[in-house]
């Protein structure tokens, strides 16, 4: 349920996916981030890039969120409508 919140800054190619997530606050945080939100079959439906501290973003459709190290969303090209894979190591 808290996310970055408290923990350190993400290391580029790092991220944190969160289950059950469709609304994300970086109230508290001290460094930005960016976020990919995903609907139940990991397609993206919305990004937010480089989210400051004390900012709210949301996604009703999506089902997944992922957060990743502001500046990654660029470096990485995703796209909204692409279909997201991951596994567990």
């Amino acid at each position: 349920m808290r996310g970055l919140l408290g923990r350190p800054k993400l290391a580029s190619g790092e991220g944190l996916l969160i289950e059950a997530c469709n609304m994300v606050h970086t109230v508290g945080m001290t460094y930005d981030i960016d976020l990919v939100f995903l609907d139940a079959n990991g397609v993206i439906c919305k990004m937010a890039h480089d989210v400051r501290p004390m900012r709210f973003r949301a996604a009703f459709s999506a089902k997944v969120t992922l957060e990743l190290p502001a500046g990654e969303l660029t470096s990485l090209g995703f796209k909204l409508g692409q279909q997201l894979h991951w596994r567990v190591f």
